[in-house]
């Protein structure tokens, strides 16, 4: 589903104005956090311990990150951050904004400094330090959007009465069934251009489906240049740079780039027909490269975790295929896919370099079914 709205819209003001100086606070911290010299205390520094550290085995952690969370909330937040597993309300994430797509779950503007660093340590404690990170980006440009500065694409402030609403106040978190450490859960956590599911079932950390999305695409902080999903362009455009004519050819499905995503929010259990050039048809360097695109999804999970599916998804490889539409020169709006037996990775561009949509998914396990059934 692709967003018709203004690019640059002033809301969700409340708290904002008090952000800058609070060091410790989940968002503003991020600052801190990329810039990898001296981090803040929790969320991010929990995140940075937990991931090199290890004081505890990954799903305990998470349990007790959980836990921690959900014991901080009032009544009545709880009633609102906890949901069956088995709820047919896990659907509800998008790439829109929360004015026009209501989410599951607490929202973050409405929690108080230690809730919502305790809700940003449950994020932290099940994915990685990169995937972490990459909300924090993501939150961070729609903060941008919020106040105007969009990026390339720029438009009036203010969206008016109805309009969209943007900033890191409107991401929202949700639990759904009991955390524990045998027994499966999942954690939703989403906004505008984010929708992450992370399925927790004994060690098993299951990513799929997870939206990720940029606007803008590329951004400040300081002095430092943001790029969100700038990991996973770059890996796409060194692999189709890499192909030969013929395995080019094959690649290539369409001239122009492709803005729908076919398998987005709204569209479990659909299927796709593969298309492109083959893992088959590629050398092994090559294969790596198709690889390297796919870790820079995989890899936003918990570690162990994602070591374990990216060693899963190698074993397929030659039967995976790579699809590109649009102009192949770096730098220019194009979509790819990548679609093999237990992934399908999408990335589209919404008119422009500057506002990206993307997918992972698993045919076979999203929200963890296929591992229900084992």
């Amino acid at each position: 589903m692709s967003e018709q709205f203004p690019s640059t819209v002033a809301s969700g003001r409340r708290g904002l104005r008090t952000l800058p100086m609070l060091a410790a606070a989940v968002f503003v911290g991020a600052g801190l956090y990329l810039s990898r010299t001296t981090l803040p205390p929790a969320p991010a520094a929990g995140a940075e311990d937990r991931k090199e550290a290890k004081p505890a085995a990954p799903t305990p952690n998470a349990v007790a990150a959980a836990n921690a969370f959900l014991d901080s909330l009032s009544e009545n937040q709880r009633q609102k951050a906890i949901f069956d597993f088995a709820s047919e309300k896990k659907s509800n994430w998008s790439n829109l904004p929360t004015s026009f797509v209501p989410r599951n779950g607490v929202r973050m503007g409405d929690l108080n400094k230690d809730q919502r660093s305790k809700a940003m340590d449950v994020l932290a404690a099940v994915l990685s330090k990169e995937g972490y990170q990459k909300v924090i980006d993501i939150v961070d440009g729609d903060q941008k959007l919020a106040e105007g500065g969009g990026g390339k694409g720029k438009g009036p402030k203010g969206g008016g009465k109805g309009g969209p609403t943007f900033g890191a106040d409107e991401y929202y978190l949700a639990i759904f069934g009991k955390p524990a450490e045998k027994d499966p859960w999942m954690v939703q956590f989403g906004g505008h251009h984010l929708g992450v599911n992370v399925t927790v079932f004994g060690k098993h950390f299951i990513l799929t489906p997870t939206h990720t999305g940029a606007q803008p695409a590329l951004f400040k902080r300081g002095d430092k240049e943001v790029r969100p999903l700038g990991l996973e362009a770059d890996a796409a455009y060194k692999l189709i740079a890499a192909l030969d004519e013929k395995q080019k050819t094959q690649a290539v499905i369409a001239d122009r780039p492709q803005g729908e995503l076919l398998l987005g929010p709204g569209r479990d259990n659909k299927r796709i027909e593969p298309k492109g050039v083959k893992g088959s048809a590629l050398t092994a360097d090559q294969q790596k490269m198709l690889l390297d695109v796919i870790a820079a999804w995989v890899n936003i999970v918990e570690p162990d975790a994602a070591a374990a599916r990216l060693a899963a998804i190698k074993e397929k490889i030659a039967d995976t295929y790579f699809a590109w539409s649009g102009p192949t020169e770096m730098g220019k709006a194009a979509y790819f896919r990548v679609q093999g037996p237990t992934v399908v990775i999408e990335y589209a561009p919404q008119g422009s370099t500057d506002h990206i949509h993307t997918v992972i998914r698993n045919p076979e396990d999203d929200y963890g079914a296929g591992l229900l059934k084992r």
